[in-house]
């Protein structure tokens, strides 16, 4: 199922709303197929959560439908249920939010509103995740709020410094903390204070960048061993971190059943209104995924630096529109479109590694640490012929023989020329990026 599709109602017309809390929950049985003709046949109020699975089993019927907004342990609340057999799924809280009344709220209000919301039909369903993605999302939000850390902290370290009238040569991403501590102890005399302040900001530093070194590390293994994921790879700016994310966030790419479903699911079409006799369209952000969505918009931005096709062509998108964001907003949408023909695998397979590939491959290496290599009982060099042969044969692709694409003509809209014969390209040519 896709994210965010709209529910729909239970064959019986029995919906269960539940209204979660980390100790209890509140449950409202409510018979009916529309809002109007909804009965609430019995509220269950404050019941301890640890009751959960015996009070399904005494209440619930298996074509029961229950809905739970989105919250802090609705997903859990979920999965159990689900192991139960039962249907179980999740809302979007901020379309619920809205539906809340301002001076009367409590539980057994909730439960029964979140109950009539879905029989409305138009809340908007969340796709609950496997265990495998729940904990690569886990992984994922450890590594940001490390990475934000780290930044944080190097800029707090900085801006102390400039305070004092001292600056490093060097970025503190480029020093370690025995040298950057060693550089400004003989840049300046620091009072005792001042040096105690220094080293706390370094300490701090440090245990943000190791943790961040620990999640890239984690990130780098999980990409390694799953081909699906190092598939990925294969696209030009994306790494160890786009693809993990790609495995997060998107998790089961089959919810998706076209290309333009995992656009839009990550933001990454342009808004619009058209109103009355206004109308505007805007830029990309403020609906979608964020996260994977800067992660592509970042890709982006490295491949207009470069000379590949993928990158000429946003060049000249670049030069018509006169903005390098929206040239990156368009260049990121592509590497949406091609990472949804890789995961389906509906792709070209790799028959050779070519030196870009393989400086990439290098620099995902670069993140596994010598110890773990040697936990793993391996080295660089056999974990290296282990991804280019995971590249070449660890996954299936299922192509369609005749499924060929033609580049459109860009000819001028009065021009009465004979279209030149337009050479039929495959799905990597069409998307700039080589087998």
């Amino acid at each position: 199922m896709e994210e965010n599709s709209t529910a729909k109602a239970a064959e019986n017309g029995r919906v269960i709303g539940l209204d979660c809390h980390p100790d209890t929950f509140t449950a409202a049985l409510v018979q009916g197929k529309t809002p109007a003709e909804a009965v609430v046949q019995k509220v269950f109020n404050k019941v301890p959560l640890q009751q959960l699975s015996a009070w399904a089993k005494k209440h619930l019927n298996l074509d029961d439908q229950v809905v739970l907004e989105a919250s802090g342990n609705s997903f859990h609340v979920a999965r159990r249920l689900g192991a139960q057999g039962y249907c179980a799924q999740v809302l979007e809280s901020g379309q619920l939010g809205k539906l809340k009344e301002a001076h009367a709220n409590n539980d057994r209000i909730s439960a029964v509103r979140i109950a009539k919301a879905f029989l409305a039909g138009t809340a908007k369903i969340v796709w609950i995740s496997d265990a495998k993605t729940q904990e690569r999302r886990d992984v994922m939000h450890a590594h940001r709020k490390a990475v934000k850390r780290h930044t944080q902290m190097i800029n707090r370290l900085d801006s102390y410094l400039s305070d004092n009238g001292v600056r490093l040569e060097l970025s503190l991403k480029q020093l370690d903390g025995p040298t950057a501590l060693g550089q400004l102890g003989q840049l300046k005399e620091w009072s005792a204070t001042q040096w105690s302040i220094i080293e706390s900001f370094m300490t701090e530093l440090q245990a943000a960048g190791q943790a961040r070194q620990k999640w890239e590390q984690v990130m780098a293994l999980d990409v390694i061993n799953d081909p699906l994921l190092l598939s990925l790879t294969r696209l030009c700016g994306v790494r160890h971190i786009t693809a993990f994310a790609f495995g997060a966030i998107v998790g089961d790419v089959t919810r998706f059943k076209r290309p333009k479903s995992l656009v839009n699911y990550l933001g990454l079409h342009p808004c619009f209104d058209d109103s009355g006799n206004d109308q505007w369209s805007g830029g990309v952000g403020g609906h979608g995924r964020q996260d994977l969505r800067s992660l592509l918009i970042e890709a982006a931005q490295c491949i207009l630096r470069t000379n590949t096709p993928l990158a000429q062509w946003g060049h000249k998108l670049m030069a018509r529109k006169a903005s390098r964001n929206l040239a990156a907003a368009a260049v990121a949408r592509k590497l949406a479109v091609a990472a949804w023909y890789l995961l389906q695998g509906k792709w070209e397979g790799l028959r050779d590694i070519d030196l870009c590939l393989r400086l990439k491959i290098g620099r995902i290496l670069a993140k596994i640490s010598q110890e773990t290599l040697k936990n793993m009982g391996k080295n660089r060099k056999t974990l290296r012929q282990q991804i280019e042969q995971s590249l070449k044969s660890g996954r299936v692709y299922q192509l369609d023989p005749q499924l060929q694409s033609e580049a459109k003509p860009n000819l001028p809209s009065k021009a009465k020329l004979r279209p030149k014969t337009l050479k039929a390209t495959t799905l990597a040519q069409e998307y700039g990026l080589k087998d």
